[in-house]
Formats: C-alpha cells, sequence, structure tokens
C-alpha cells in the first residue's frame, strides 16, 4: 500500500513478511546476501537433476574427444613416468547464479604423476587460451581457474574443465546462470548513498504483482551427437541422426549448400523418443550431394553442425548368369565328388545351395563350399555316402535379380560291368531266309535277295548247309 501512495523510490516499508519468504527475497533482492552473495558476484546453487544428466553427457563426450594442443604448456616425453598416477580432483568446480554485468570466477584443483594438461571447454566447445574475454590461470599447486570480468547472457552455460595425461583423462563441469538486471532499473549493486527499497510479499499477490517477470531457465541447444561426412552410393538409403540438448526444446531445420532441406517423398525428418533427430533421404540421387547443415534453434539462442555428403555413382547391375550349369553326376560309394558350375553378375552374387529342400548354410569336414574370384562354383563332397544322393540346387543373387540349376547325384554300391562275350553265336540251318541271323541280328539284305528262287522258301525237313545262311 505504501508503494502504490508514495511510489516505489519514494516507500520504505517494514519487514513484516514471513519466515520462509524472507529469505526469498534476501536472495534475490538483497545485495548483501550471505556466502557467496552478490557482493563477490557469484552465488552457489544446486543443479537439477536434468541438467547433471545433461553435465554428464557432455563430460563423456569429451573424454573420449579429439582436442586441441596446439596451446599447451605441458609436454610430455617418450620415456615414461615411474608410479604414474591419473590425474583426479581434489577440489571440483562448483554451480554458480550471477546478475548480468558481474565478475565471475571457476575454480577447482587437480593432480596427478605426470603433471596434467588441463583444458577448458563451454558447452563442449574448447576455449581456447588466447580467448580474451576468458582470463585462464593455474598455480603450482593445481589450483586451476577461469575468470571473466563482465559476464554476459551469452556466458550462460557448463563450463568444464578437463585433465589428462598418459595415464587417463578426468573432467568436471560447473554451471553457470547468468540472470538479466531487473527490468524495473534496480540493478543488483545499489547506489551509495540510497536504501535499498523492499517490498513486502504476501501469499496472495496483490496487482501490482501481476505484471512482476518469472525468473526462467533457458538453455542454448547443445549437439550431444553429430554424425561426419558420409559418402553413399546412388540409389541407396542415407540417414544423418543427431541429438541435441537445449530449453526450451529446441527446433531443428536442415540446409543443402545453404539452402533449406524441403520434406517429400524422398527427403523425411523424423525424432525417435530417445531424442535422436534424423533427416533419411531415400533414393540418394545426385542432387543430393554437398554440404548438410543442421541448425538447432531456441529462446536461448542457436547451434549447428554440417557434413559434407558425397554421393558414388550408380554402377551398372547385371542379374547372375551360368556360364556353366550343374551336371548330373555318379559317384561309387566312399568316393569323392565335386559338383561345379560358374556363375556371373554385376555386382557378384551371392551363392546358396540346397539339398532337396534342406539348405546347406555352412562347410563341414566332409562336405565343403567353395567360390572363386572368376565366378566358379564348387560344392565337394569327400566319401560319397547313399544319405548324399538325391537333388542339387545352386542359386546366385544380386540386387539385379536371381538364377537357379538343379542336377542329380547318385550314388552306387559298385560298379556292375557285364564282360562281353567273344564266343560265336551257334546257328541252325534253315530252308527260309528269314532265319538268316548274323551276329548283329537279321541280314534282310540276305533275306530279300531278288534273285531268290521260290525253291528257297519251301520248308524241308533236313538240316541245309551252312553256305544257305
Amino acid at each position: 500500500m505504501a508503494r502504490r501512495l508514495l511510489g516505489a523510490d519514494s516507500a520504505t516499508v517494514f519487514n513484516i513478511q514471513e519466515p520462509e519468504e524472507e529469505t526469498a527475497n534476501q536472495e534475490i533482492e538483497s545485495p548483501h546476501a550471505s556466502v557467496g552473495s552478490l557482493l563477490d558476484g557469484q552465488k552457489e546453487y544446486k543443479v537439477s537433476s536434468c541438467e547433471q544428466r545433461l553435465i554428464s553427457e557432455i563430460e563423456y563426450r569429451l573424454e573420449r574427444s579429439p582436442v586441441d594442443e596446439s596451446g599447451d604448456e605441458v609436454q610430455y616425453g617418450d620415456v615414461p613416468v615411474e608410479n604414474g598416477v591419473a590425474p583426479f580432483f581434489e577440489m571440483k568446480l562448483k554451480h554458480y547464479k550471477i546478475f548480468e554485468g558481474m565478475p565471475v570466477t571457476f575454480t577447482c584443483r587437480v593432480t596427478g604423476n605426470p603433471k596434467p594438461k588441463i583444458y577448458w571447454f563451454k558447452d563442449g566447445k574448447q576455449i581456447s587460451p588466447k580467448n580474451d574475454h576468458y582470463t585462464i590461470q593455474r598455480d603450482l599447486n593445481g589450483t586451476c581457474s577461469l575468470h571473466t570480468t563482465a559476464s554476459t547472457l551469452d556466458d550462460d552455460g557448463n563450463y568444464t574443465i578437463m585433465a589428462a595425461n598418459p595415464q587417463g583423462r578426468v573432467s568436471c563441469t560447473g554451471r553457470l546462470m547468468v540472470q538479466a538486471v531487473n527490468p524495473r532499473g534496480r540493478s543488483p549493486r545499489s547506489p551509495s548513498g540510497h536504501p535499498h527499497v523492499r517490498r513486502p510479499r504476501s501469499r496472495s499477490r496483490d496487482s501490482g504483482d501481476e505484471n512482476e517477470p518469472i525468473q526462467e531457465r533457458f538453455f542454448r541447444p547443445h549437439f550431444l551427437q553429430a554424425p561426419g561426412d558420409l559418402t553413399v552410393q546412388e540409389g541407396k538409403l542415407c540417414r544423418m541422426d543427431c541429438k541435441v540438448s537445449g530449453l526450451p526444446t529446441p527446433d531443428l531445420s536442415w540446409q543443402l549448400d545453404g539452402k533449406p532441406v524441403r520434406p517429400d517423398s524422398a527427403h523425411k525428418m523424423l525424432v525417435r523418443e530417445n531424442g535422436v533427430h534424423s533427416l533419411i533421404i531415400e533414393p540418394v540421387t545426385s542432387r543430393d550431394a554437398g554440404i548438410y547443415t543442421c541448425i538447432a534453434t531456441n529462446r536461448a539462442g542457436q547451434n549447428s553442425f554440417s557434413l559434407e555428403l558425397v554421393v558414388a555413382a550408380k554402377e551398372a547391375h547385371k542379374p547372375p548368369v551360368f556360364i556353366e550349369k550343374l551336371q548330373n553326376t555318379g559317384v561309387a560309394d566312399g568316393y569323392p565328388v565335386r559338383l561345379e558350375c560358374r556363375v556371373s553378375g554385376v555386382p557378384p552374387p551371392q551363392i546358396f545351395w540346397k539339398k532337396e529342400n534342406e539348405s546347406l548354410t555352412y562347410s563341414t569336414d566332409r562336405v565343403s563350399m567353395h567360390q572363386d574370384s572368376h565366378g566358379y562354383i564348387c560344392l565337394l563332397i569327400q566319401g560319397a555316402t547313399k544319405e548324399d544322393a538325391g537333388w542339387y540346387t545352386v542359386s546366385a543373387k544380386n540386387e539385379a535379380g536371381i538364377v537357379s540349376c538343379t542336377a542329380r547325384l547318385d550314388v552306387y554300391t559298385q560298379w556292375h560291368q557285364q564282360p562281353q562275350s567273344t564266343k560265336p553265336k551257334k546257328v541252325r540251318p534253315s530252308a527260309s531266309r528269314y532265319a538268316a541271323l548274323s551276329d548283329q541280328g537279321l541280314d534282310i539284305k540276305a533275306a530279300f535277295q531278288p534273285e531268290a528262287s521260290p525253291s528257297h522258301l519251301t520248308l524241308n525237313t533236313g538240316l541245309v548247309e551252312s553256305e544257305d545262311l
């Protein structure tokens, strides 16, 4: 009421708040807060579980990614260090909440043997030691610090320090929340000579509080996963996956050589439940080649990454063709046998064998499948048995088609060969020329001689001489 009647600058308000609201007002409005007060420019606070998961993902990726070592002051020789100790933090970074324009310093202490190299990162991007905005220091006792004299809203983010030596890597992260100056013009440091004006709060706000700005937390987009350059054959499927964090949830857009990529039948943009965004191109054509840029944007800012897609020329495909087919084969029991054929095709086809309706998927000591670079295909059976007899089918398949051929394998117990008789046949003499037989059967020519007389056709009761035959 005093604020309404006398004005915000003239009113002096007595502290009649409830105890629990006393603390809240001191944290936000009082320029004389306790530990980590606004007098020293930074106040420690505890991050949420969501922020902690983000920090853990950043540290996990950084410890497994290459770093820029151009500004390293520490160099390691080739001689191994005895009793080497991996880096570890005796004191880790803390999380701070400050107002825009105030200084802030992140401090930690790290040890290790040999002396670890130190790298600083902001939101996963390495901070160069030559950056004028930040002052990076390291003491002899292992205390490391990063300091900025006047923070801006762009300084809001996650600051990670990574220590590395030949024995390993370790990192820790401090969160910095930069709050904008109160829009009513009240700076966090009240000018000397002017008493700080405090406004009472009650559980039911009056109409004058309805226009109070509500503090919201915004986090710039940060890519937790991004693909590298890709080479895809024309006509194939191309998939680009990335994962981004930020608050509020960032919006993603894709560009090809600076021009927006629009969703259509060949270009699809998907988001999975685990937060992975995907750009899927199917089929890939030569027009899809170029530099792709993914841009993530929210109220706190934007971030992006780029990659190059190379489209390889499509290979001329030819369906498989049998140059030599399988042949029916017989073999004696216990002997080896080969079923062979030759096939061609582009790309080289895959080969599949079947016996009857059963697929032969792998070679054994007795039955083995072979294939060479010239298209020759062989099924070798060592010591054939009766069970190996049957119909065998070989199939050749590639992207252009499939072809098959089949042959029969017979396995005999033993070979049966009838010896040819050299003993001359006995022929009974006959008066009839139809009975004139030779070793090859009936001698038709002799039976139908034109000069034959009827008397020769008369059947005599006696035997005739062999000259009549």
